[in-house]
This record gives C-alpha cells, sequence and structure tokens, in this order.
C-alpha cells in the first residue's frame, strides 16, 4: 500500500546497509569506543563549526529526550516545553518517568515564544512561593517543531537570550533535524544551532538512518560520568559501533544533507498536489510533514489506498491529516498520490 504515514517507516539508506556489511566482521572495541564513532564524531563536529563539541550516540528519539533531560536537571527541576512539543504530548509520560515535570507554556503553531518564556521564567522567580514549586531548569524546543514549522535564527537566538538570562541550558530536539537544514525557507545552520544551544541531536532514526541520535554538547559540557548515567538508564548499545558506521556514512559526501533535500522536494510536490484541489492547509510547514484539512468521508475513502496520519478533529466533519515525505520517498509514489487526490 503507498505510504506517507511517517518518515521512519523504511529500513535504512543503501549507503548505510553497504557499510553495516562491509564492516560487520571487523572486531571492534564496544560501546563506542570504535574507530568509526570517532570518525563520525569528528564529521559532525566540523559540520557543526565546532571542534570542541563531545558528542555521544544513542539509539532513538525518546530514548535521547530522556537520558538528556533527566542527566542535566537537579532531582527539583524540571524543562519547559510548548504545550504541543514532543516531550509534552507523545512521550508517553517519559520525562516524567525519570523524575522531572514538563512545564508547559503556549505554543504558536509548534514553536515557543520567547517573550512568553522570559514572562514565564520571571513570574516563577517572583513568586515568593517558588522553593515550593519545580524549578524550570532547562527549556525544550525541537526544530523541526512537531507541526513541521521551523525556528528562524532571531528566534533561536531570542529564545538562547532568555536561557542565558536565568542560567538553564537551551535544549533542541533535532530528530527531524535534517529536514529543517535543507528547507528552502530557513536560516538556521548546524553552526547556528551549535552557537545558540547548549545541547542538541541530530536525528538519523528519521533521516535515512536504520536507528540512531547523535547528541550534541557544542560547548564541552557533556555532564560528568555521562556514559554511566546512560548506562544506567538502561540506554547504552554494547555495540556502539552500529551507530557509528551509520553517522560516518551519513556525514560522507554530504549524504544527510542530500537525502533531506530529497525530502523536500517531494513534500513541495506534495503540496501542490493538494493546492490544484484546493485542499485546505491547517498552516505552511516548510519541512516534509504537510498538514491538511480534509472532509471525513474523503479520508475514509483516501484510507483504502494510502496511509498517512490522523493529526486531531478540525470540527465536525473534517479532521487535520498528516502526509510526510522522507529520505526514501520517491517521485513513483507522488505521482500514485496525485491519481487518488484527482
Amino acid at each position: 500500500m503507498l505510504s506517507f504515514e511517517s518518515d521512519y517507516i523504511q529500513g535504512a539508506h543503501e549507503k548505510i546497509l553497504e557499510r553495516l556489511v562491509e564492516t560487520n566482521r571487523e572486531p571492534l572495541s564496544g560501546y563506542g569506543n570504535d574507530k568509526y564513532c570517532e570518525s563520525a564524531k569528528e564529521k559532525i563536529r566540523k559540520a557543526c563549526g565546532c571542534e570542541e563539541a563531545e558528542i555521544f550516540f544513542l539509539v532513538g528519539g525518546t530514548q535521547t529526550n530522556m537520558v538528556v533531560i533527566s542527566s542535566m536537571l537537579r532531582p527539583y527541576e524540571g524543562v519547559v516545553a510548548a504545550q504541543t512539543g514532543h516531550v509534552s504530548v507523545h512521550e508517553a509520560g517519559a520525562i516524567e518517568h525519570s523524575g522531572h515535570k514538563v512545564l508547559t507554556i503556549p505554543g504558536h503553531e509548534g514553536k515557543m515564544d520567547a517573550e512568553e518564556l522570559s514572562t514565564y521564567l520571571k513570574a516563577y522567580w517572583d513568586d515568593v512561593n517558588h522553593e515550593h514549586m519545580v524549578f524550570p531548569g532547562m527549556v525544550y524546543i525541537s526544530h523541526p517543531t512537531e507541526y513541521g514549522t521551523l525556528y528562524t535564527e532571531a528566534e533561536l537566538t531570542a529564545i538562547a537570550k532568555v536561557c542565558g538570562t536565568y542560567q538553564i541550558p537551551l535544549f533542541l530536539d533535532g530528530a527531524r533535524l535534517g529536514y529543517g537544514l535543507m528547507s528552502r525557507e530557513t536560516d538556521v545552520t548546524l553552526p547556528v544551532i551549535a552557537r545558540h544551544c547548549d545541547v542538541f541531536y541530530i536525528g538519523g532514526t528519521k533521516v535515512g538512518a536504520l536507528c540512531g541520535e547523535a547528541v550534541v554538547f557544542p560547548k564541552k559540557n557533556m555532564p560528568p560520568h555521562f556514559m554511566t548515567m546512560v548506562k544506567q538508564k538502561g540506554a547504552l548499545l554494547a555495540k556502539g559501533r552500529l551507530l557509528g558506521v551509520q553517522f560516518d556514512t551519513l556525514f560522507t559526501d554530504n549524504l544527510y544533507y542530500r537525502i533531506s533535500e530529497h525530502a523536500i522536494v517531494m513534500a513541495e510536490k506534495v503540496k501542490d498536489i493538494f493546492r490544484e484541489k484546493d485542499k485546505q492547509f491547517f498552516l505552511d510547514s516548510p519541512t516534509n510533514q504537510q498538514f491538511i484539512i480534509l472532509e471525513d468521508a474523503e479520508i475514509e475513502r483516501l484510507r483504502e489506498h494510502v496511509r498517512f496520519d490522523i493529526w486531531e478533529k478540525y470540527d465536525e466533519r473534517r479532521t487535520v491529516v498528516r502526509f510526510a515525505t522522507s529520505w526514501a520517498t520517491t517521485q513513483e509514489d507522488v505521482e500514485s498520490l496525485r491519481a487518488l487526490i484527482h
């Protein structure tokens, strides 16, 4: 069946599979202490324009969010996120399960506003009873957001400035980072992110890898004994080479950027298909996720032939749905979708 359900519905890019097979029988040290992990780290440092960055490879997004947040917060601290943020909605309480509350503020098409963040933090510290409350110890954003929207460099700078004022780290969830970096409407690059964030990760699971996320601490600020805490949380992969080989491949010959750009090209074509039929968009997403408002009856007809994600109810007879392209979406997939929609 045709599928635009998500960006991790296929296995891995062929070049990654080739490298995994080629290196399969090499005896290598475990836990990421191998030459491929080191090579991948060097390539990522160069891409970030940040030679002092410390990098650690983890397996998946939820795992990464939980490990990073819980390892950087004190026991009495929580993380501030937009109400629509991934850690607020779609992590099954993983952050709270680690002992840290998610503190929410309004989201605007998925994004956090720097002034509202500043107001929230000021109100907390002005409250004479704040010692009895959960301390806001970190700010979490995702880029792209849950709605495929992007922060501008100015917006990122403003949020980082607020975090600096209150001396709390800024954490950027980059599960779909490649698609944000290659959007036609962005002025944010990896060096920009490295300059403004205290920690971020480069998503591989949704951008061509079998699995894996590269956590980057750009200011040589990895928490002490981070690997021990990772292992304590059951998140340390013994065969760390599997992640190193994948990221080493993704950051060779600009593969990460090239396959991300492909997804954007396919997303623009999907967007055109719905525009041609005068379908209403829920918002204007410049990345690989497109949100369209469809009649419920039309949704049922389409679901017989194509998979897509049901997002949220729009009104009594219409629903917001998501069509996502990826590194693996083909022109044939798009043309088949066009035939269905038309």
